[in-house]
């Protein structure tokens, strides 16, 4: 179940949007803290968290699938995000040096196939970053928020799931340990609650924060060939009628 455009950006317009981007934006930049020189891909809503490598990085743009919508971003400068079919992207082969999913995996209804074509435009020594609900997280528990629609996912599950699409996982992180609730002393101390929580290790965390490599040279399983065994047909030759046979010489005795 894909979320609306519109009720995406006005989650991160609100307090509680704002304090959730900015703690998944501490795990992105402690994952990745620059990107100079390298082509940046976002895929999703993934506008709240791209503005960590516009300055720096030689290219940046937004990707939105044709189900949630596109807004135009960023506001006061040329756009930079665009509205796409998310199992076919408008790019070439190992175009993109990184990618960073958020509101996508969990939106889609063919993860594989969205993973796969993925693997297809990111380079060869390129990284991908996805930020995905946590299934066991207390944010997937609530409708208020868009980490509780979609499908959440386990860490097993995410693993599974990348190496089935020939990604390796290289980095954990988890975030949004505080519980969402808009309450003012929650937020005014959610930093708090994220160190207590990673400092534990603490598996409620809202979303994970998964780094993945990608498979240039993957295991190709081989296929013996099976000799298909026919079993041989009795022959069946026709028999002659008597009419068929040559004629028999008669010999009369005239005795």
């Amino acid at each position: 179940m894909t979320i609306d455009v519109i009720d995406l950006r006005n989650f991160y317009s609100q307090r509680i949007g704002i304090v959730a981007r900015r703690l998944i934006n501490r795990g992105i930049h402690a994952r990745w803290p620059h990107a100079e020189g390298m082509r940046v891909l976002g895929l999703g809503y993934p506008t709240p968290y791209l503005g960590l490598f516009r300055e720096d990085s030689e290219r940046c743009i937004a990707m939105m699938p044709a189900a949630q919508g596109v807004l135009k971003w960023p506001t006061a400068r040329p756009t930079l995000a665009t509205l796409v079919d998310e199992f076919s992207l408008p790019l070439p082969d190992a175009a993109v040096d990184r990618i960073l999913l958020v509101h996508a995996l969990e939106m889609s209804d063919d993860p594989e196939g969205l993973l796969r074509e993925v693997w297809r435009v990111l380079a060869p020594t390129g990284r991908m970053m996805a930020i995905i609900p946590n299934r066991r997280g207390v944010w997937t528990r609530t409708d208020s928020t868009p980490f509780g629609h979609g499908r959440p996912y386990s860490r097993l599950q995410i693993t599974q799931l990348l190496r089935q699409t020939w990604f390796t996982p290289t980095a954990w992180g988890e975030a949004l340990f505080v519980p969402p609730l808009a309450n003012g002393w929650f937020l005014r101390s959610a930093m708090a609650w994220e160190r207590i929580g990673a400092a534990l290790s603490m598996p409620f965390a809202g979303v994970h924060i998964v780094e993945a490599s990608k498979q240039v040279y993957r295991a190709i399983p081989a296929h013996r060939e099976r000799t298909r065994l026919i079993p041989a047909m009795p022959v069946l030759v026709p028999s002659t009628s008597r009419r068929d046979q040559p004629p028999r010489h008669v010999i009369q005795d005239r005795s």
